[in-house]
């Protein structure tokens, strides 16, 4: 997988993604399809977004017994996605259970979704694991562990902050997956993510693949927003 810019669809409805996506003609995507989206239209958007040509990440974060996140994933198998997650905090046992599921669900001769696990949500800071967690470790020790788990787990990669990047790509190898989250443009507010980077700082961290979503979705003119985000984003392999 080369290294994509992901957009978070964070709408209400399919209509307001098919009002984002007009701004866009024929360019192929790779979108992210959350829980706001996912729990109002269901599978029907999945189906939509990909007879349009778009790659999809379903990011609806599993947390649960294994044997209930096995059998989800068994069925998110089946919707044909290219990207699903967990947390990673629901254990080793329950990301192997993941893995099973998505194996026993994918269809003869595609290639199951590529699993990631959530470590520590961008908008969670130091102070909050202390004082709400009750996690006293170091905020990046604690992601450390959490993404050395998942990859003894036989997952593809995680969801972090850019800010955490180059310790896991230094211990866990490139080839693991770094999917960042809370991308903004230095002229764009930070909103609820307290862990942040930029584009060009992202890649040149080493993330193997950025999401943005209000840098993007919230624009005047989506298409431009992104154009100029891909462009830092790109332009920083030089």
């Amino acid at each position: 997988m080369q290294r994509p810019l992901i957009i978070a669809l964070d709408f209400k409805d399919q209509q307001e993604v098919k009002e984002f996506l007009q701004h866009f003609q024929q360019e192929q995507l790779f979108v992210k399809v959350g829980m706001e989206l996912f729990y109002q239209e269901g599978p029907e958007i999945i189906s939509y977004l990909k007879k349009l040509g778009h790659n999809i990440f379903l990011d609806l974060k599993l947390h649960d017994i294994p044997n209930t996140v096995k059998q989800a994933m068994r069925g998110l198998a089946k919707l044909d996605v290219d990207i699903v997650n967990v947390h990673a905090a629901g254990g080793k046992k329950m990301m192997e259970a993941a893995i099973e599921g998505l194996e026993a669900g994918t269809q003869e001769g595609k290639k199951r979704p590529i699993c990631i696990a959530v470590t520590q949500l961008t908008s969670t800071s130091q102070d909050m694991m202390h004082k709400e967690l009750l996690i006293n470790e170091d905020i990046n020790n604690v992601v450390l562990h959490y993404a050395q788990m998942a990859k003894e787990s036989g997952l593809d990669g995680v969801v972090c902050s850019t800010h955490e990047v180059e310790t896991l790509n230094a211990k866990l190898g490139s080839s693991f997956m770094t999917v960042t989250p809370g991308i903004r443009m230095k002229e764009d507010s930070t909103d609820d993510q307290t862990r942040i980077a930029s584009p060009d700082l992202a890649r040149r961290l080493g993330s193997t693949a950025i999401v943005v979503g209000r840098s993007i979705t919230k624009q005047d003119n989506p298409y431009e927003a992104y154009l100029k985000v891909k462009k830092a984003w790109e332009e920083s392999e030089e």
